[in-house]
């Protein structure tokens, strides 16, 4: 039987230095390949409290998980809410997705609170709607032809709206009604398709099926880019989670916490 050669496996570099090391080449002759260097974890106090506890992401998005995971957010639960998103479509784009983010957290908070895998220090649950300029929230595409026709016409309009809702809870050391910290945003971009966008261009794309799994047909983090002429505010918050107002409210909630456990402890000293 012959050997079967493996190649080694390829060298995680360390993060950089400040220091010059232009004089000095990365891979000599010879050497493995190596990976891209990783950057060092945010060592905020707010998130460092919570690695290595219980955080639930309640989304099946691995675009979200991508996104937690560079702030150094990476053992995370993933449990996404089966509970149907049947909000109507009447209510303000803002409505919906806050209701829906909502509901997301609140329904996997309540199913986890005594799971024998022990209590969530933090649930994370988000909701991303496009808009059409006339106010239409743009579903997934049902159909090749829908695809064309939703990417068409997002191109021959001005510019559409991006709508995510991210919504943080975490439950309460002091057991105060209702046991919980809730904190919630509701983030807006502004997406302008490229007027030069060919028929061919968009057929082309649609064929690749990137976009045929996302509300409003198209992926801005992948080939969607090629879309995308300009956008108004935050590009992760097209992707699916607002970043910064995320930390935000992850620093909230775990705060909320720490007030009311040393206002009870104030009131017991009082009495």
């Amino acid at each position: 039987m012959s050997d079967v050669k493996y190649a080694p496996a390829p060298v995680i570099e360390p993060p950089p230095s400040y220091e010059t090391t232009a004089s000095v080449p990365t891979n000599p002759p010879g050497a493995r390949s190596t990976l891209p260097r990783m950057p060092l974890p945010l060592e905020l106090p707010a998130l460092t409290s919570i690695r290595g506890r219980r955080v639930i992401l309640a989304s099946a998005s691995p675009r979200r998980r991508q996104l937690l995971a560079q702030i150094g957010l990476t053992d995370l639960s993933v449990i996404p809410s089966t509970v149907p998103e049947a909000f109507p479509k009447t209510l303000s784009p803002f409505e919906y997705v806050l209701q829906t983010a909502t509901q997301k957290a609140m329904t996997i908070y309540s199913s986890q609170i005594n799971s024998p895998d022990g209590e969530p220090a933090l649930v994370i649950a988000a909701d991303t709607v496009v808009v059409s300029p006339k106010g239409q929230i743009l579903e997934k595409p049902t159909s090749e032809a829908n695809h064309i026709d939703m990417l068409k016409s997002l191109r021959d309009t001005i510019a559409h709206k991006v709508y995510t809702a991210v919504v943080v809870m975490a439950p309460l050391a002091s057991a105060r009604d209702p046991g919980y910290a809730l904190e919630s945003t509701v983030e807006e971009t502004t997406v302008k398709f490229g007027k030069d966008l060919s028929d061919d261009l968009i057929l082309s794309y649609v064929r690749t099926r990137e976009g045929a799994d996302k509300a409003g047909g198209y992926g801005i983090q992948g080939i969607g880019a090629i879309l995308v002429d300009r956008i108004e505010g935050s590009f992760d918050n097209v992707v699916g989670l607002p970043l910064r107002p995320t930390i935000a409210l992850i620093e909230k909630v775990l705060q909320d916490d720490d007030d009311l456990v040393d206002e009870f402890a104030e009131v017991e000293e009082e009495e």
